[in-house]
């Protein structure tokens, strides 16, 4: 499905990113992943892609920071010579761990920093590195941009997910016909915050989900390979939520 192609992911550590990782070397796809503070997390994601015979490069990268953005490129050139698919997924985490002891003004500029100018400061890179080839960039929103959400975190991320949203279809409009561009839009996934989450919450969220369970990583990742593949091909500006049915 992905043979012969080679796929950046960025925040491939763990969590959502390392699954698409994952499932793209899975698929025929030798990768380039970055990380910012997990080294660990990139070395284990490298080795398994490694384990499956395809090829995996590791590259610290703070995507908020337009000088690691163009060594990221640069770094990219050397080892590959080019990407086909660019996989804007590194986000901030403001849910768990230290990110949840955050002020509020703290949580914004940092997802703001993080996953609305990284998304944008990385595809503005991609594009000018594909072309005239061409290829394929997609970009991690989230399902409830399109109805909102309460809560102050949900605001926070709705805040930058919905930029990305927006950013993505204009861009793939600049874009096109060499390079696709679409968003994939999770929602309840069980990543480090849905299994941290409280019993009740997590009951909750199946009750009100109508296949009845918390998304995977792997489901994000089965998606995030349709549309890197040429099965996607006549899709662009697209948002594919993998969701559950929560949004429709």
């Amino acid at each position: 499905m992905l043979e012969r192609k080679i796929v950046l992911v960025t925040g491939a550590s763990s969590g959502i990113g390392r699954a698409i990782a994952l499932r793209c070397a899975r698929a025929g796809a030798d990768l380039a992943i970055t990380y910012r503070k997990n080294q660990a997390g990139a070395e284990a994601t490298a080795r398994e892609i490694r384990g499956l015979g395809r090829r995996a490069e590791m590259m610290r990268t703070d995507v908020s920071r337009r000088e690691d953005v163009d060594l990221l490129v640069d770094q990219l050139r050397n080892a590959f010579g080019r990407i086909d698919v660019w996989v804007n997924n590194a986000g901030a985490d403001i849910l768990t761990a230290e990110g949840a002891r955050l002020s509020r003004l703290e949580k914004l500029d940092l997802v703001l920093a993080v996953d609305l100018r990284g998304t944008v400061l990385a595809s503005w890179a991609a594009v000018e590195f594909m072309r005239p080839r061409g290829g394929v960039i997609i970009n991690l929103s989230w399902d409830h941009v399109l109805q909102g959400m309460e809560g102050e975190n949900p605001g926070i991320y709705s805040a930058a997910k919905g930029g990305i949203a927006s950013f993505s279809k204009s861009l793939a409009r600049d874009v096109a016909p060499e390079i696709r561009v679409n968003i994939l839009a999770p929602g309840f996934i069980e990543t480090a915050f849905g299994e941290q989450a409280d019993p009740k919450f997590r009951q909750r969220v199946v009750e009100m989900t109508p296949l009845r369970r918390w998304g995977t990583a792997d489901d994000v990742a089965n998606a995030a390979v349709f549309l890197a593949s040429d099965e996607a091909a006549f899709l662009t500006g697209q948002m594919i939520m993998v969701n559950g049915g929560v949004v429709m």
